[in-house]
């Protein structure tokens, strides 16, 4: 067990905590966060209990509010799924943000161009779009990481930008509307284009694409050789190689798979509920995502839960606005979840102690031993 000091501060490492510590740690994490919001609440002019009675009747006050839930965990789900298989590895995919737009390029370019394909086959061809969309998005940083140790982090957030402006540049250029009254939309898609919904809402196809995909992967981590490799090379990439597994190749393949789950949370939104490409498809998804992951223990069906509770916060928040109450205060709320889980974990995995460094006392001089010669006297006078 090491210990690390930082000026009088000691921080000692604990025996490896649970599993069941640490979810119950996130769990007092986020009540803990749900106090704070009562002061939150205060500082905003409202009452706590009205407060988050009126979220809860957003997120669940009957059928259309829970499938508005639902609606908003999708997008939640992929995003986070795609952060969260990145971080197996050890990997920041902080660009699933960029990678969500690029896969809704990629699907809209397919519902513009082809609209009158039979409708299964144009949606399984805009998921599968999507999906290389975000990975084709995820690659360059793949490569630069792999291959020349290039921080993930910069390359994939700097993308973010350059996602978000292209798809500005195409809805003002040649995918722009005609009769969209000089706002910066594409088409309408086509039918065919468009997620089957359920239940007369707006819960689509996608929800159940995303339960499936997380389980999938949860089954691939835990279950197969790939997904051995993936948490080896994490821990230790000088023990992958001595094992013989194909690290660069691992490296790049992870950071595709993650761009190709962002990618499909760009096809399920706009083809799923705005049913156009726009500049506003993601009020921050792919931010949001991160949250998630982290808060899901990078675990994919940890990911589904934490992506359901931050989709009930979301859909709770715009509820607030028709009490006179700004929907940042769910950003409020979600940050202060992620600092609060962040700073429980560190404390369950350290021990915090102050402990003053102790002044070194140099011990007097030896006496001179029989027969040594005396030190010469100083010609100066100086004592």
């Amino acid at each position: 067990m090491t210990n690390l000091r930082v000026g009088p501060v000691v921080l000692e490492r604990r025996v490896e905590p649970s599993r069941r510590a640490l979810v119950l740690t996130r769990v007092a994490a986020v009540l803990l966060a749900l106090l704070v919001g009562v002061v939150v609440f205060w500082a905003a002019g409202l009452s706590a209990v009205d407060g988050y009675r009126t979220m809860w009747t957003g997120a669940f006050g009957g059928g259309n509010a829970f499938a508005e839930t639902l609606v908003a965990t999708v997008p939640l789900i992929f995003t986070g799924l795609a952060v969260a298989l990145a971080g197996r590895m050890l990997l920041w995919n902080i660009g699933a943000e960029g990678q969500f737009y690029m896969g809704a390029v990629f699907a809209s370019a397919l519902a513009l161009w082809f609209p009158d394909w039979p409708r299964p086959l144009l949606l399984t061809a805009m998921v599968l779009a999507g999906a290389a969309g975000g990975a084709l998005w995820a690659l360059g940083p793949g490569l630069l990481r792999a291959k020349f140790a290039v921080n993930e982090i910069i390359t994939t957030l700097m993308l973010n930008y350059v996602a978000i402006l292209y798809v500005d540049y195409l809805v003002h250029g040649s995918w722009k509307d005609p009769g969209s009254l000089g706002f910066p939309l594409s088409k309408p898609f086509s039918a065919n284009a468009t997620l089957p919904a359920f239940f007369g809402t707006r819960l689509h196809l996608g929800f159940l694409l995303a339960v499936v995909a997380a389980v999938a992967l949860w089954l691939v981590l835990r279950g197969t050789k790939w997904g051995y490799e993936i948490r080896l090379i994490g821990e230790s990439q000088g023990a992958a190689r001595y094992g013989g597994m194909p690290v660069v190749r691992n490296v790049v393949l992870v950071m595709m798979v993650s761009g190709a789950m962002a990618g499909i949370a760009g096809m399920t939104e706009v083809s799923g509920i705005v049913h156009r490409i726009q500049p506003t498809i993601s009020p921050g998804y792919g931010y949001t995502g991160i949250i998630v992951a982290t808060l899901g223990g990078f675990s994919p069906l940890g990911v589904l839960l934490t992506a359901f509770l931050f989709g009930a916060l979301q859909v709770g928040g715009y509820t607030l606005q028709t009490v006179g109450v700004t929907r940042s205060v769910v950003g409020v709320l979600q940050g202060a979840i992620l600092f609060i889980a962040l700073g429980a974990e560190f404390l369950a995995r350290y021990r915090v102690r102050w402990q003053p460094a102790t002044r070194t006392v140099r011990p007097e001089p030896a006496a001179a031993a029989v027969g040594t010669p005396p030190a010469p006297e100083n010609l100066e006078g100086t004592p």
